[in-house]
């Protein structure tokens, strides 16, 4: 049944229709109108017309709070797939298994003392987990430790990249969770960060320098792991950092001078390290309370220290000296540890009436003469340790034992007065008297030493340059180019090429599947090829000619045939042979060698060969346009592709010491292997060949974009990402094209009517955005604006966690 309407009084006296018509007040002059109005309907269209109303607005009210509801918790739903995808990449502890599904709001599961999740405007913003995996001993070898670390497969770099995805994250804690690895630099990528605490795990490797360019950042944990570089010695006045926790690694060299900028700094925790050198003055650190840096290699004399210090732990050094004066005026000192160095002189009496000390340790040092008779001690003094020392004389009564509320410990010395535990009187004099002959010896025999060292080292160096004067001058003949030029290929020149550092630890264990680089001879490479026949002929390029052939080993094998360059003699083509050799990695096709029997070409041209491992499943390009019916890449493979490429250019440009720039990216140049792993090749050939900066592929212009951007691998990484996301036939139009194509993407929808399908239909919109905005920066005719081969990897790798989150 449906309510007739009446009218009715609301609480300020003015009448309105009831039911359907509430909410609209009547007026004296129109009410009865539209009463007799409403009632002189017909009954069936009254009825209708209220039964309708009623609908719309039972549909309004239900849209409303769906479309608030369903916003809420797709924002929500965001930050909970990270959380999760964090879950995964932990290992599913026990600490998370509150964290159920997708569907969860993880921002109201209510906090324990080991997980909790504090969200904002539904967006997380504090993340802490206390694992039950803390640092025991300090035997971790860099690998995984079953019970210990996470497992083999667990990735630092991913989950740092999964937890960059929280860009509201301003508390970030995860202790005793047996991450393992380095930390990565990405990091700093959490620009909002305040407090980080990534204390009791397995991060080893070095401290990324960019963690101190987080201006917001106020704590910084980084206690019980394995560090092991130099601390970076990058921070800066800007910095908010209040509390820095280092303690318990294994981190060496100096102490950083920039932390002395750092004014905000209230906690400084360094101990248990090897950090050595000398401290400078600690003065300008006005905030500072304690500082601890104890357990360390650090010598000479103590710096000077503010005043407000109220903590100081510089036991277990190798300082030396007397303890500074001034260090009895710093009234705000409660705890003083300087124990286990080899600190001399008479102790300070101005240290033990400190109105604010309570703890005192100077043991184990070679503080010698007597303490004062009427030694005056602070009524907050609670435990004395100058045990070890030369001391002699009484025990001042403030120090005796029989002090109520004061533990002293004075063993060790030569104090008299009934004190037990001491040695005699001739123990501390005749050590004190041997210290002063001692350190006479010992500065007459560096003296020495150093006029010894000096002479033989001159000797040295004069027979060591007669030794290879003339080898030097012979070997510096050989590297100058036969074709007097100044320029060399990829901007090599003959000292780099023979100084080149190979500074990657990724090849060291990259390829052992593949033999080490050689020299062939031309006999056993007519042997892999029957004597280069044509069934053997794959193909010809700008580097010359290529066949496939077989080893005796069984070893599938592409030969390449390539013109030698007349700006090299032998000896420097071979030192660049040399140098394109070391180049392994898992997504670089391997070079397995070369041949340089001065094989005479038809054009009279020296030719040598060059033996690469056989990938056999063809070229990306291939795939991406259709001609293959085998398989059709989706987006996530695509992805893969792209990542495996970016690896394999960052490796190009970091890997090697010059590093290799001139690489000819085309999608053309991406292999597949047998597991559909993508390796790159003719890369790093600009060296030893001059045709690639003579002229273009054939069937391209001069003008074409790969000769205008050759020098710059990102320009062209970002043609083959725009063939992974359009398709090599409108890609192929390359730069007159590119504005347009950009445009399109630029539009709201626009992109719809370019993509691959097939992109389409497999990607997650937010993984496909990312890979055009990094695109997009790729091809921008402005190189300044272009990122860095690591910003596109790391772009790459977010996109596809994305899409992998998705797929789940």
């Amino acid at each position: 049944m449906f309510v007739q309407p009446t009218l009715l009084n609301n609480s300020n006296g003015q009448r309105y229709l009831s039911s359907y018509e509430a909410g609209f007040p009547l007026d004296s002059l129109h009410e009865q109108v539209a009463l007799c109005s409403f009632k002189q309907w017909p009954k069936k269209s009254r009825t209708f017309l209220m039964g309708f109303h009623d609908f719309v607005l039972l549909f309004c009210s239900f849209w409303c709070v769906f479309f608030v509801s369903s916003c809420s918790a797709q924002m929500q739903s965001s930050q909970t797939q990270v959380l999760l995808q964090l879950k995964k990449h932990l290992e599913y502890p026990r600490q998370l298994e509150i964290w159920k599904d997708r569907w969860t709001d993880l921002c109201s599961v209510s906090s324990s003392g080991q997980v909790n999740v504090t969200c904002k405007d539904n967006f997380v913003t504090e993340l802490s987990i206390l694992g039950d995996k803390p640092t025991e001993g300090r035997d971790f070898d860099g690998f995984a430790i079953p019970n210990r670390t996470l497992s083999d497969s667990f990735s630092m770099d991913s989950f740092v990249a999964t937890v960059a995805r929280l860009t509201s994250l301003r508390v970030l804690s995860l202790v005793s969770l047996g991450m393992w690895g380095p930390l990565p630099d990405r990091i700093h990528r959490l620009y909002a960060l305040e407090h980080l605490d990534l204390s009791s795990n397995y991060l080893y490797g070095s401290i990324p320098p960019k963690i101190c360019t987080m201006v917001n950042l106020q704590t910084l944990g980084l206690g019980d792991n394995f560090f092991n570089g130099t601390i970076p010695n990058v921070f800066n006045s800007s910095s908010n950092l209040s509390v820095l926790s280092l303690r318990n690694n294994m981190l060496k060299g100096p102490f950083p001078p920039s932390i002395l900028s750092v004014t905000s700094l209230k906690d400084i925790d360094m101990s248990s390290n090897q950090i050595s050198g000398i401290l400078q003055d600690f003065s300008a650190l006005s905030n500072l309370e304690r500082l601890d840096l104890g357990e360390n290699k650090l010598e000479s004399f103590l710096p000077a220290m503010p005043k407000g210090l109220v903590s100081l732990f510089l036991g277990r050094n190798s300082f030396s000296g007397e303890i500074p004066k001034p260090y009895g005026q710093l009234n705000s000192l409660q705890k003083l540890d300087v124990s286990f160095n080899a600190f001399t002189g008479t102790a300070p009496a101005e240290l033990f009436s400190l109105p604010n000390i309570s703890y005192l340790n100077l043991a184990s040092n070679m503080l010698n003469g007597p303490l004062q008779s009427h030694l005056k001690c602070s009524s907050q003094l609670r435990f004395v340790d100058i045990s070890y020392n030369r001391l002699v004389g009484d025990l001042p009564s403030s120090l005796s034992t029989r002090s109520e509320n004061r533990i002293v410990k004075s063993d060790g010395n030569c104090l008299s007065g009934g004190v037990q535990h001491q040695h005699s009187v001739s123990y501390c004099t005749e050590a004190h008297a041997k210290k002063k002959s001692y350190r006479v010896g010992i500065f007459v025999g560096v003296i020495v030493g150093i006029l010894l060292i000096s002479v033989v080292l001159a000797l040295t160096i004069v027979i060591t340059c007669k030794k290879f004067f003339l080898r030097g001058v012979s070997e510096q003949h050989l590297l100058h180019k036969t074709v007097q030029d100044s320029s060399y290929a990829a901007g090599f020149s003959s000292e780099l090429v023979t100084n080149a550092r190979y500074i990657s630890e990724i090849a060291e264990l990259s390829r052992e599947d593949l033999p080490t680089c050689r020299s062939y001879s031309l006999e056993e490479l007519k042997e892999a090829t029957n004597n280069f026949d044509n069934s053997t002929f794959m193909g010809e390029n700008i580097y010359g000619k290529l066949y496939r052939g077989k080893l005796q080993s069984g070893i599938q094998i592409v030969i390449r045939s390539l013109p030698v360059s007349k700006k090299y003699s032998v000896r420097n083509f071979k030192l660049r042979l040399d140098l394109l050799a070391k180049l392994r990695h898992p997504h670089l096709v391997s070079l397995l060698g070369h041949c340089i029997d001065g094989v005479v070409a038809e054009n009279n041209e020296t030719n040598v060969f060059l033996i690469y491992e056989y990938v056999p499943n063809g070229t990306f390009q291939t795939y991406l346009s259709g001609h293959s019916s085998d398989k059709v890449f989706n987006w996530s493979e695509r992805l893969s592709v792209l990542i495996n490429i970016a690896k394999a250019v960052h490796f190009l440009h970091t890997g090697m010491i010059p590093g290799f720039f001139k690489n000819r990216l085309k999608s053309d140049n991406i292999l597949l292997s047998e597991n559909w792993m993508a390796k790159l090749s003719d890369y790093g050939l600009s060296i030893i060949s001059e045709e690639a900066d003579a002229c273009g592929v054939k069937g391209e212009s001069p003008n074409s974009w790969q000769m205008k951007m050759l020098e710059d691998d990102v320009y062209s990484f970002g043609f083959i990402l725009l063939e992974a996301l359009v398709g090599p036939s409108v890609s192929a139009e390359r730069v007159t094209a590119v504005l347009n194509v950009m445009a399109t993407f630029n539009s709201q929808d626009g992109w719809k009517g370019i993509v691959d399908p097939v992109v389409q239909a497999t990607c997650s919109k937010e993984s496909l955005f990312v890979v055009i905005s990094i695109t997009n920066k790729c091809i921008s005719p402005e190189s300044w604006n272009r990122p860095s081969i690591e910003d596109v990897l790391w772009n790459l790798q977010y996109a596809s966690q994305i899409q992998a989150t998705d797929d789940g």
